[in-house]
């Protein structure tokens, strides 16, 4: 790879960088040399996190050869008949051991991203690993399957206590293996793989591998998080902190230093430790040896003394008087008051703690070989508690304590955090109620960081800085707004403050419930929905509203008239559906000949983060609304509260309702950055909502949307009918200058008819002039398309029958790296097999004047019955692709059939053919499955299918 002299280093980069890019390397290398932190903000679709990994690495590298010629000398001045260099002598008493690097970010998918950028880039040979949870990496049969992650983790330590788990057994053995050691990147997955086949537990494979890492990759809580961070054995001496996605870390810092407890908890923890105190009695009295080891140092007056407090615990919160509606609020330093009335000081809560993990411990070896028991969940949650709570016994931290935080008790709402165990304590006569000991400074968790080289937080959406770089609490000398390295040519950026009826779109509290509006919000999503190729995204400011939508449009017929335009996919809280609603958005972007796809999804959800929606899986975002946080949540109140209060001490610290404000301007900007994921890519953003044409709103958006917004040909807040078709001619354009074999997609085009007067006074009926004309033509159109005439052209963008000739037989020639990011290989359920008249197949069919071949029966050489099997299911495997998977999914099992899906994406980003074959052999060189490897050779490239032939015939 090319090398590029960037802030003094030789910076090995895949590609010419552009000029943002440079920039954002300066500052990573000025950060790490200088050991100065830096917050920098550079545009989704610039590069950012290949940026951050080459510019990182190449300076680390440096250090690494300055430690090892350091080394050298150390060697040579300890030789007996060398005398002393006062030169080197002092070189080397001033060298510091070689820094290491740590990549942060929120999710492990986000992190799964980075390491793959890693490994295509000139760095893949550095030593890196990912630290993940048991949940993640646990391959113990029995283990693996516990839900409850508390208990998992009791399991766990259970097992390798007794030396019971022999996956944990063989580290030590085999941490060293080549199979560990010989990619010099591993992800969670080369760790679960090389695990099970080296039957060695992945989990502590990765603590062993982090000792001696370049760089580690990790969620950003595991070292925010101080439970966490001691959890992992995380070191932190002259480490340089990468945190990526940092949009996020302020709120993170908050929610890891902050806790609640519930009546329901409390009492749930009395009933575990009576239970505790009846089983050790009933297995003393019996001599039973289960859990011996785990109760050896648990007496029955302990846990009598254990129960006695939590007894008292519950009758603290018992007394304190809440208001029915909005509860009560005291100050931080009420925690110690409120614990020391249930006998919890600083004196005994370090025995209070060790006496519940035993009780945890004790509670999985119970759990072992029963599905039912206790799990000690409210008990863990006290345990959190009291560590954050004593952390240090100082008058400088409880000082901290009373000005960070805030106690807030009110009402438990029923079923409110999903128990399932429903118990109850008999002794407690009052409503039941919620203890909240919340943080509402970010720079709390980060005074805990300490003897670190550096921190870099970048993300593509930080700005405005300075009230992020004031709640963060630590001086950050190097800073950086990039702009976007796209052209005004590929991003389209209007407000709209009215839809096609003139009802104003506006989504503020008051509005939201009128059906007015969510009835021309629906209008205009459908009116926008022919123009735009490919996927729609659709950021409500709430599941609230979203689903309100959803019902209002589903009862009055706008679901079905914009699903027959595009297909609408929802987003699910649930992971797993959520996982698959993903994959069938993906595939139905990638059916030849699809219209696209709406995805309607929150800010702040899974779809707003993290996601890739390159190219068609994302021509426009839509944002109907202002995501502000919920006004009356007690946490949002206080938060408000104490914002103020500090700026009233300090004009430096931000105002509560400006910080209100920024909340829903950060959670839009980072919605936006789904659009345009990268040089070439292009799309519309479209603000449904009046309130984007405040000055307040608009400063507030990213700078580069901020110009977009500003541009003197653009129509913001202008009336519905020109921006429908500025937006048509937009894309247009762009798909002239931009486009790739994505032009096939039918797009309506409003700008090839004359469009309805909007301007003001007009009445009711011409406004609505636009969609009847809509109307009319898409019943045109589904005569036309019924019929065996071809005239859809006066309305859609048919494919050219030279395109068609031109269209690559195989699926995968045809996936260009930028058309598509994501197939959904689980898409079967769509496809129907084309009918027949009469029940006959297609090569049953005898049409008038065919004639019938005569077939004349001769001897052959008799083949092997397995051989002769192959060769007639080789034959008549389908052509079609989505035949072909649905095939595959058939045959093999899920694990098997994932590893194929992430074959055949690897393969369509990379062209690496070795690889490929390499992974479909060992899927398909069984004897029942030999028949799918030979086909797959239809599937590939056409200047790799003579070396997938060549394959075939040397490994088979």
């Amino acid at each position: 790879m090319p090398i590029y002299m960037i802030g003094g280093h030789s910076v090995d980069f895949p590609f010419e960088p552009y000029e943002v890019q440079k920039k954002f390397m300066e500052k990573v290398i000025q950060s790490l040399e200088n050991a100065e932190n830096a917050i920098l903000e550079s545009p989704t679709g610039t590069g950012k996190t290949l940026s951050l990994l080459c510019s990182s690495l190449a300076w680390l590298l440096v250090k690494k050869s300055e430690h090892i010629g350091v080394s050298a000398a150390r060697q040579k001045l300890l030789q007996p008949d060398q005398l002393p260099d006062v030169d080197l002598l002092n070189e080397m008493i001033n060298s510091e051991n070689v820094p290491r690097l740590i990549y942060a970010s929120r999710t492990h998918t986000q992190i799964s991203q980075a390491m793959q950028e890693l490994k295509r880039s000139g760095y893949s040979h550095v030593k890196a690993v990912v630290l993940g949870s048991r949940n993640q990496m646990c391959i113990h049969p029995d283990i693996s399957k516990e839900t409850n992650l508390s208990a998992q983790i009791n399991l766990c330590k259970h097992a390798v206590k007794r030396k019971q788990c022999t996956f944990y057994n063989n580290v030590e053995r085999r941490k060293d293996h080549e199979e560990f050691s010989r990619n010099g990147v591993m992800d969670i997955e080369d760790l679960v793989t090389a695990g099970q086949k080296l039957h060695t537990c992945p989990y502590f494979v990765s603590k062993e591998l982090y000792k001696h890492a370049d760089v580690i990759f990790m969620p950003y809580n595991y070292i925010l998080d101080p439970k966490s961070r001691r959890a992992n054995q995380i070191e932190l001496n002259n480490t340089a902190v990468i945190l990526d996605e940092g949009h996020n870390v302020e709120k993170m810092c908050e929610d890891s230093m902050s806790l609640q407890l519930t009546s329901t908890d409390v009492a749930t923890s009395i009933v575990d430790v009576t239970f505790a105190m009846e089983k050790l009695a009933e297995q003393q009295d019996s001599n039973d040896l289960e859990g011996r080891d785990e109760r050896k140092d648990i007496s029955l007056d302990d846990l009598a003394t254990l129960k006695e407090i939590l007894l008292a615990f519950e009758k603290t919160i018992d007394i304190i008087k809440v208001d029915f509606a909005k509860g009560v609020t005291f100050g931080g330093e009420y925690v110690y008051d409120f614990l020391s009335q249930a006998n919890i000081t600083f004196g005994n809560f370090q025995a209070i703690l060790h006496l519940i993990e035993l009780i945890l411990q004790y509670f999985a070896v119970m759990a072992i070989n029963k599905s039912t028991g206790p799990k000690g969940v409210g008990l863990q949650k006290l345990s959190d508690l009291l560590v954050i709570v004593f952390a240090t016994n100082t008058d400088s931290y409880r000082e901290k304590v009373t000005k960070c935080y805030r106690v807030h008790v009110e009402l438990e709402e029923q079923n409110t955090f999903g128990r399932k165990d429903g118990w109850k304590s008999k002794s407690s006569t009052t409503l039941a109620k919620v203890f909240s000991f919340w943080c509402f400074s970010p720079a709390f968790a980060m005074s805990f960081l300490h003897d670190l080289r550096c921190i870099i937080l970048t993300s593509g959406t930080l700005a405005p800085m300075k009230p992020l770089i004031s709640e963060m609490g630590i001086s950050m000398p190097i800073q950086l707004e990039n702009p976007h390295i796209v052209s005004r040519e590929q991003v389209c950026v209007k407000v709209i403050c009215q839809g096609s009826d003139k009802e104003p779109l506006i989504s503020n509290y008051n509005n939201r419930d009128n059906p007015k509006y969510i009835t021309s919000l629906g209008r205009t999503i459908l009116s926008f929905s022919p123009v735009i190729p490919g996927g729609v995204l659709i950021f409500f400011p709430s599941y609230t509203l979203m689903s309100k939508c959803q019902t209002s449009w589903q009862e009055s017929g706008l679901w079905t008239q914009i699903s027959n335009v595009k297909t609408i996919f929802v987003e699910s809280r649930n992971k797993t559906d959520f996982q698959e609603t993903m994959t069938e958005y993906y595939a139905k972007i990638g059916e030849p000949g699809s219209r696209g796809a709406i995805f309607m999804a929150v800010c702040r959800g899974k779809v707003s983060e993290g996601l890739d929606f390159a190219d068609l899986n994302g021509r426009a975002v839509i944002i109907p609304g202002l995501p502000f946080p919920p006004l009356l949540d007690p946490r949002v109140v206080l938060k408000k509260q104490y914002l103020d209060e500090n700026r009233r001490k300090s004009s430096e610290m931000i105002s509560g309702n400006d910080w209100y404000c920024l909340e829903a301007s950060r959670a839009v900007n980072q919605a936006i950055g789904r659009v345009i994921r990268h040089r070439n890519d292009y799309g519309a953003i479209l603000l449904c909502d009046s309130r984007f044409q405040n000055h307040q709103q608009k400063n507030q958006l990213s700078k580069w949307v901020q110009g977009h917004l500003k541009a003197p040909n653009s129509s913001t807040g202008a009336n519905f009918g020109p921006v429908i078709g500025e937006v048509c001619r937009f894309f247009r354009n762009a798909e002239k200058k931009f486009g790739n074999p994505e032009d096939q997609v039918k797009r309506f085009d409003y700008s090839s008819m004359p469009i309805a007067s909007t301007s003001t006074g007009a009445s009711s009926s011409k406004s609505d002039n636009l969609l009847m004309r809509f109307k009319k033509i898409s019943e045109k159109l589904k005569e036309e398309s019924e019929s065996p005439k071809t005239g859809v052209m006066d309305l859609y963008k048919n494919v050219p029958e030279t395109s068609k000739a031109e269209t690559p037989d195989d699926f995968l020639s045809s996936l260009t790296g930028n058309d598509v990011q994501s197939i959904d290989f689980n898409d079967v359920t769509s496809y129907e097999p084309e009918q027949h008249s009469e029940g006959a197949v297609p090569w049953q069919s005898n049409s008038q004047g065919s004639r019938k071949r005569k077939y004349k029966l001769v001897e052959n050489e008799r083949k092997p019955e397995v051989e002769t099997n192959q060769e007639v299911e080789e034959q008549s495997l389908p052509e079609n692709r989505v035949d072909f998977v649905k095939l595959v999914k058939s045959k093999v099992n899920i694990a098997d059939y994932k590893k194929f899906v992430l074959c055949i994406h690897t393969y369509n980003s990379d062209g690496n053919i070795y690889e490929y074959f390499k992974t479909l052999h060992g899927l398909f060189a069984a004897p029942k499955t030999l028949y799918i490897l030979r086909g797959m050779k239809r599937f590939v490239k056409a200047e790799h299918k003579d070396i997938f032939g060549q394959l075939l015939q040397r490994h088979l």
